[in-house]
């Protein structure tokens, strides 16, 4: 990945997410996904703009379908905004930058 962004998994998921000292924006995707890679230039700016203060990260639901499970990801991209390992706010396909930004701010 460039930028910011942190490609998760089973094993760095409970680090990288769930004991994040920031928000965390949750990118659920798959290479195949038309809007998944429309959502990815996005969530490369978010994190850009908002390093520090937001931790951006991917999870591939091919090859992370426990997790996908887990957090009953039914269509994708399914993008979960995680404080302190709770979901605060769940968007389902693809959301313009603006609407991402908007919905960060109250959790920020």
């Amino acid at each position: 990945m460039m930028g910011n962004v942190i490609v998760v998994n089973q094993q760095n998921f409970k680090n990288e997410v769930l004991e994040s000292e920031v928000p965390v924006l949750v990118d659920f995707w798959a290479p195949w996904c038309g809007p998944c890679r429309m959502v990815a230039p996005v969530m490369e700016e978010v994190s850009t703009e908002l390093a520090g203060k937001v931790k951006v990260v991917k999870i591939d639901v091919d090859e992370n379908a426990a997790l996908a499970a887990e957090y009953k990801v039914m269509s994708i991209p399914t993008i979960l905004l995680m404080k302190k390992g709770e979901i605060v706010h769940q968007m389902m396909g693809f959301s313009p930058k603006a609407t991402i930004l908007s919905k960060l701010q109250e959790y920020l």
